[in-house]
């Protein structure tokens, strides 16, 4: 009864789901293409057998790519359709598609939406990737006879409790699902928490991701050839790149001795960050702007920032930079994902806020890979005298590395679990 009063509540929802997506397109053009997928009508012909894996946003993407290319190499000619939410997951997961892969949006979670992807595409398998559990969808590839996995499974205790409180749709939709492979035992209990059986703990996908080699090359080429180190504030969130220019302007030594790069962690705020540096009247140096290398006379500039405003440059940007400053962690975000600078060898510093990460947050700072602050005054603070101690960031940096490395596997284990699905 729940199920079908939500999948009335979802059709009423479809009008504003098309006036979000008509917004966020202004800023974001890829979000007007092909919004009929979002509602199960397709272009491409109809087809079957494929393994459908739906990574909804950029880091679910990236965190994929290992694993696609090992289910390649143990079944090889296996095909792939790909579902994603966001512009920026969407457009990375191009760079996953082979001959005779798919990638289409996800479809709404209404029952029609739901029921055409699954007649139009009929996949043999599905993988969701970390939190990504809807209703219907789940419910819908039960009655098609699509057995579901949730891999790379995580539940952080923010979610616990926001699945109690809806545990009327929460537990039926997990109980439809063939099986949930947790990145952690904390995850693993905190699913039977909720009264979800978890089939393996199989750990974290994002540590086997491997970081573009001619990005690293690039970026410790920069690093080498900067007369200063940088400090990067990477994939910040609202609010955050305000923070660190204020105490910035604050600190004017901080800008003479260390260069600051700022990397939003969405596209459409670019414009907005860059006119917050020039509102501070220092100047801006765009990633867009300066092809394979900076200015060298604006670099040699004291109060001159960096504004990463590029797609798919991560490991560039980290590999470059002495110390990241770990955006969406300073105000209460959940932080971003900390495992790709330590495989870049640039160690962390993080504010009080990384419960989306939260195992892997506290790994790193166990391993002396992250450092913990309050806020983002202490974190300035902490990283600007960390850059400047070159024999304590080397060993940080190589700490980094060392945890990054530890914790691999995941990849491995997955396949081993996938044998018998397949």
């Amino acid at each position: 009864m729940m199920l079908f009063v939500y999948g009335w509540f979802m059709r009423l929802l479809s009008p504003f789901l098309l006036i979000k997506l008509y917004a966020r397109s202004r800023k974001e053009p890829l979000y007007a293409e092909a919004m009929a997928e979002r509602f199960g009508y397709y272009t491409m012909p109809a087809s079957s057998g494929c393994i459908w894996i739906h990574a909804v946003s950029l880091g679910e993407t990236r965190a994929i790519d290992s694993l696609v290319k090992a289910i390649r190499q143990n079944y090889p000619g296996v095909r792939f359709v790909f579902t994603h939410g966001t512009a920026t997951g969407r457009k990375q997961g191009v760079s996953l598609l082979k001959p005779g892969d798919i990638q289409v949006w996800q479809a709404w979670d209404s029952p029609q939406s739901v029921k055409r992807f699954f007649r139009h595409f009929q996949p043999k398998l599905g993988f969701l990737v970390d939190t990504e559990v809807w209703p219907m969808t789940v419910f819908q590839a039960a009655q098609h006879g699509v057995p579901v996995v949730l891999l790379n499974a995580r539940l952080s205790a923010r979610s616990l409790r926001r699945s109690m409180q809806w545990s009327v749709l929460a537990k039926p939709a997990f109980a439809s699902l063939t099986a949930i492979w947790a990145q952690s035992e904390q995850d693993a209990k905190r699913f039977q928490s909720l009264g979800v059986q978890v089939q393996a703990v199989m750990g974290n996908l994002k540590f086997d991701a491997v970081p573009d080699h001619a990005q690293l090359v690039k970026g410790h080429a920069l690093r080498a050839s900067f007369s200063r180190p940088v400090i990067l504030l990477a994939i910040s969130r609202e609010g955050e790149e305000a923070a660190l220019l204020d105490v910035l302007a604050q600190h004017p030594e901080y800008l003479k001795d260390v260069q600051w790069w700022l990397v939003p962690r969405h596209p459409q705020r670019f414009d907005d960050v860059a006119a917050l540096v020039k509102a501070k009247a220092w100047p801006l140096m765009r990633r867009s702007e300066w092809g394979d290398s900076p200015d060298a006379s604006l670099m040699q500039a004291s109060d001159a920032l960096v504004l990463g405003d590029s797609m798919g440059e991560m490991a560039l940007y980290f590999s470059a930079a002495s110390v990241c400053l770990l955006g969406g962690s300073f105000e209460p975000l959940g932080g971003q994902n900390l495992i790709e600078s330590c495989a870049c060898s640039c160690p962390v510093v993080m504010g009080p806020h990384t419960f989306n990460f939260a195992q892997a947050a506290t790994l790193a700072q166990q391993a002396g890979a992250a450092i913990r602050v309050h806020d983002l005054t202490e974190a300035v603070e902490v990283a600007y005298r960390l850059a400047l101690d070159t024999q304590e960031c080397a060993n940080k940096a190589e700490l980094a590395q060392q945890f990054a490395t530890q914790h691999q596997g995941a990849v491995a284990r997955c396949i081993d679990l996938i044998k018998p699905l397949m």
